[in-house]
C-alpha cells in the first residue's frame, strides 16, 4: 500500500493562502489505512482549518469529503460539483490523487495536504515499513520474497555489502540486515542454493531512469490505437 504522513497544519495554511472556499478531499483507499486521509481525518482536519482561520481573523469555508479512490476519474466524477465549487482542493490522497485531480480538472488549484511516503505495510499497530521500491523488474522469486532493493541501505541486490554486524544494518543498527533476512528464510526452507546460482544484470531500464513509466494491456483497452 502507499503510504503518506499529513503535513503540519502550518504548512496546509501556508499551501491554502487567502481562499474563502476550501474543500478538504479524503481518499478511501491506502491512505485512510494508515491513518493519514480518510474520512475521519479529512473531517478532522476540516475543524482545525476553520477554528484556525477564525482565530487568524479570516473565516474560511472549509467543507469535506471523501471518494474511494482519488485515482481513478469515475470516483472524482462523484464530486464534481464540489470541486469546481471551491477555491482551492486539499488533496488527502497520495501524490498521484493530486495529479489526477489537476489533471481531470484543469481550472481547479489542487495542493497536496500528505508527503506521501514509500510503498509499505503495517508491522504493527500505528508502524509502517517501506517493502518496495517499484523497480519495475521483481527478484522477490530469487530473494525469497525480501526485496534489497528497498530493505537494504545501499540497494544491494546481488548479495551482502559486508558491512553489517549480528545481522544489523552498518548505517542503522536499527534496520536488519536485508540479505541476513534473505539467507534466513532461504535456509529455513533449504533453498539456499538459489543464492549460488549467477544472476543476468537487473534491467535498470524500466525503473526511473528511464523517465514517466506506463502500462498497456490491449486486452483491456475498450478503444485500440488502430481504430
Amino acid at each position: 500500500m502507499i503510504t503518506g504522513e499529513q503535513k503540519s497544519l502550518e504548512e496546509i495554511q501556508t499551501l491554502l493562502g487567502e481562499a474563502e472556499k476550501v474543500l478538504v478531499l479524503g481518499c478511501g483507499t491506502c491512505v485512510t489505512v494508515c491513518f493519514a486521509g480518510g474520512s475521519r481525518e479529512a473531517q478532522i482536519l476540516s475543524s482545525s482549518l476553520r477554528m484556525a482561520s477564525k482565530l487568524n481573523g479570516h473565516p474560511q469555508e472549509v467543507t469535506d469529503f471523501t471518494v474511494q479512490r482519488q485515482c481513478e476519474w469515475e470516483y472524482l466524477d462523484e464530486v464534481e460539483k464540489e470541486i469546481e465549487d471551491a477555491d482551492i482542493v486539499l488533496s488527502l490522497a497520495c501524490g498521484i490523487g493530486v495529479q489526477a485531480i489537476a489533471e481531470h480538472f484543469p481550472k481547479t488549484w489542487v495542493v497536496p495536504g500528505l508527503n506521501t511516503t514509500f510503498l509499505g505495510i503495517p508491522v504493527e499497530q500505528g508502524v509502517w515499513e517501506e517493502r518496495c521500491a517499484a523497480c519495475g523488474d521483481c527478484i522477490l522469486g530469487l530473494t525469497g520474497g525480501i526485496c534489497p532493493i528497498a530493505r537494504c541501505s545501499k540497494t544491494m541486490w546481488k548479495g551482502p555489502c559486508g558491512g553489517s554486524e549480528a545481522g544489523h544494518c552498518e548505517i542503522d543498527p536499527d534496520v536488519p540486515c536485508a540479505w541476513q533476512l534473505i539467507y534466513d528464510r532461504l535456509s529455513s526452507m533449504g533453498k539456499e542454493e538459489v543464492l549460488l546460482e549467477l544472476q543476468t544484470p537487473k534491467n535498470w531500464q524500466v525503473s526511473r531512469d528511464g523517465g514517466p513509466r506506463k502500462i498497456i494491456r490491449e486486452d483491456l483497452r475498450l478503444i485500440t490505437e488502430e481504430e
